[in-house]
């Protein structure tokens, strides 16, 4: 899945406005001056796409999180994370932080969107790398749960997003 799509995905689904994304991804840790944010929610077929790189993608992730649940106070003598590949696992997670679902909210997402997923397959997606049981997070149960979510925040749009 392309971060672009992503973005736009989640932009849909809180309902937020082009001028508020600037705000979410500088809370999220990124100065967003250099930023063509309408280039970014563009599709990759239209004229003036600009791909959505990974930290733009994190910092607005993080962002969704601080709108969500509000600023976090960072941890004494905590050094600021590094940067970050952003996975469908790490987006998975920082999903499930933003939105404060629990395994059987996920469970119900994905099951409004069409599929089912076991309490154990949904536990190795969110465990580590290097751990036996871990398991990639593929682009089609990252888009369920994006359509999950629409359908469950925003009943009005059904499935356009």
């Amino acid at each position: 899945m392309l971060n672009n799509d992503i973005l736009r995905s989640v932009r849909f689904i809180l309902d937020l406005r082009d001028n508020q994304l600037p705000k979410l991804i500088q809370q999220g840790g990124l100065d967003p001056a250099d930023l063509d944010i309408p280039a970014l929610l563009k599709r990759d077929d239209d004229e003036g796409f600009k791909p959505c790189n990974d930290r733009v993608l994190s910092a607005f992730l993080d962002g969704v999180i601080t709108l969500q649940r509000g600023a976090r106070e960072p941890a004494a003598g905590a050094a600021p994370a590094a940067p970050q590949r952003m996975s469908n696992n790490l987006i998975l997670k920082k999903l499930r932080i933003a939105f404060e679902l629990k395994q059987e909210d996920i469970q119900a997402l994905i099951l409004r969107a069409g599929l089912t997923v076991s309490s154990a397959e949904l536990g190795a997606l969110f465990r580590k790398p290097d751990h036996k049981h871990y398991r990639e997070c593929g682009d089609q149960f990252l888009r369920n749960l994006l359509r999950g979510l629409t359908l469950k925040l925003r009943p009005d749009a059904k499935d356009t997003a």
